[in-house]
């Protein structure tokens, strides 16, 4: 018999829908294939829209950063820039519209590598005592062909040089700011040197010493060297010619080679054929800097016109002075 008797709140005719279960959990096999954990669905088997926008997100910041891994990669070459202890900085660019002369062009990917997101920058360390023509030929028929924004500095090894060579690669470019706008970096260090040094890639390739070794690397850039091996090697005799005798042979020397000049420009109206090559901006280039142009043979005096007629070997004349 109960202790006492208490009335009910509320009738007794009210009626609860109990559940059949404890909780409810969701079929795991219908999650199979899908990334969201299962305490990630709701009751009927749905991924949350919240954690379906998470996904999107983390999808969408993940590939930014692989982007940005890419264009971090190809920055790292411009950080570790050589000669980064600059004193003196006179900025220059050169552009131009002319119309092209050679009949095939290279694919700068080809040569240097695809780009990842970094202005692909050829440095180049010179003595301003002796400048390299030919080098800075080859810089004006690039500007032809690819956007290309040239720089100049001073280095501190250097006291002073010639105004000339300080505006060498023409005046600073309106663009210079955007390096994302060019296809090429040219730039150009007058350093105490004993020869011409070349350093693009530091992690890919090791520096090219010696005026003929890096005109041989920017031609490329502007032309494939000849297919046939035999014109190819008239080409590279030629251009170590230029720059072991002219350019540096004694008088005796300088006159054997006008007279090879001479013999082979008679049958040629360039030196290598039909075509116009690196061995004609290399010998140019020597002839005039070595003084030997006005007193050369007849048919190298003619060749010489030929090569100024092109209107690239002009400039050449004014550094000099």
């Amino acid at each position: 018999m109960p202790m006492y008797q208490v009335k009910p709140i509320c009738g007794g005719d009210i009626k609860i829908d109990l559940p059949t279960c404890m909780y409810k959990v969701p079929n795991i096999h219908a999650q199979q294939g899908k990334s969201c954990t299962p305490e990630h669905a709701l009751q009927n088997g749905e991924v949350d829209p919240a954690v379906k926008a998470l996904e999107a997100r983390q999808d969408e910041i993940m590939r930014k950063l692989y982007e940005l891994k890419a264009a971090v990669e190809g920055l790292a070459k411009t950080v570790m820039t050589p000669d980064a202890d600059l004193d003196l900085t006179v900025s220059s660019s050169l552009s131009s519209q002319c119309s092209t002369t050679f009949k095939n062009t290279t694919d700068l990917d080809t040569v240097l590598g695809k780009d990842l997101g970094a202005l692909r920058d050829i440095v180049i360390n010179a003595n301003p005592v002796q400048p390299p023509l030919t080098l800075l030929m080859l810089h004006s028929l690039l500007c032809q062909h690819y956007r290309v924004l040239s720089t100049v500095h001073v280095h501190s090894s250097v006291a002073s040089v010639p105004p000339q060579l300080l505006s060498c690669l023409g005046p600073r470019h309106t663009d210079s700011y955007a390096r994302h706008m060019f296809q090429l970096g040219f730039t150009l260090i007058w350093k105490d040197v004993p020869k011409p040094q070349m350093k693009f890639s530091i992690k890919n390739m090791c520096p090219i010493e010696g005026e003929g070794n890096i005109a041989r690397f920017l031609f490329k850039l502007l032309a494939p060297y000849p297919s046939d091996p035999a014109v190819a090697t008239l080409v590279d005799s030629w251009v170590d010619t230029a720059f072991f005798q002219l350019a540096e042979g004694s008088v005796k020397e300088r006159s054997t080679v006008l007279r090879a000049l001479n013999s082979t420009l008679g049958s040629n109206p360039w030196l290598a054929g039909p075509e116009f090559s690196l061995a004609d901006v290399a010998c140019y280039c020597c002839v005039l800097q070595s003084g030997s142009a006005s007193s050369s043979p007849a048919n190298v005096q003619r060749w010489i016109k030929s090569c100024e007629n092109l209107g690239h070997f002009s400039h050449a004349k004014l550094l000099l002075k």
